[in-house]
């Protein structure tokens, strides 16, 4: 037979469980912002170094492309013809360069691994719990 203070005492445990549950949910949200806000800073931080990089190279390889042209004129070629050559060689690097940043672009690597792997800790735990 259950008593009054039985079903207290049940009803301060589901109580309890829901309050620490709808904490561990808290903590989850907290921990997967963070976990967005760095992966955000370090993407940002990774986008200034690249644009600063390509502002400062592209003049150096202008200047590089109008040596090698200036180096195939000298050699006999006409002008259009070396410059054309300086375009197409420029153009097989950048397909080089392109390829290779789409390679390495990984979306996997933005994932919140972390907060992943505390949540399903957290559903293992709570699955325990209702056991």
């Amino acid at each position: 037979m259950t008593t009054s203070t039985d079903i207290r005492n049940l009803s301060n445990l589901a109580g309890e469980a829901l309050s620490q549950f709808a904490k561990l949910l808290q903590n989850e949200v907290d921990l997967a912002k963070a976990e967005f806000g760095d992966k955000l800073r370090k993407i940002g931080g990774a986008l200034g170094l690249i644009a600063g990089g390509a502002v400062l190279v592209i003049p150096a390889i202008v200047m590089a492309l109008f040596a090698l042209s200036a180096a195939l004129i000298a050699a006999g070629w006409s002008q259009p013809l070396s410059y054309l050559s300086s375009a197409i060689v420029a153009a097989v690097i950048a397909a080089v360069l392109f390829a290779i940043g789409i390679n390495q672009h990984d979306a996997r690597n933005l994932a919140p691994h972390e907060t992943v792997r505390q949540h399903e800790k957290d559903k293992d735990t709570a699955n325990r719990m209702v056991r």
